[in-house]
């Protein structure tokens, strides 16, 4: 079992991301953790998208 990890700071970008991975993984996926931080720093909101894919590959 293996994990890869993702981190961006739009959801379009985490969703391109973890498709990209997704359409080159040899395997199956076992769980995917979905995360949203969000920082205040002044008048600007910081966001922060994640994702941990949990997966097993073909042996």
């Amino acid at each position: 079992m293996k994990v890869k990890l993702f981190d961006e700071s739009h959801e379009k970008d985490l969703e391109t991301a973890i498709n990209e991975f997704l359409s080159e993984l040899d395997g199956k996926v076992i769980d995917i953790k979905y995360q949203v931080a969000l920082g205040i720093s002044g008048e600007e909101q910081i966001y922060c998208f994640s994702a941990m894919v949990i997966y097993e590959n073909k042996v």
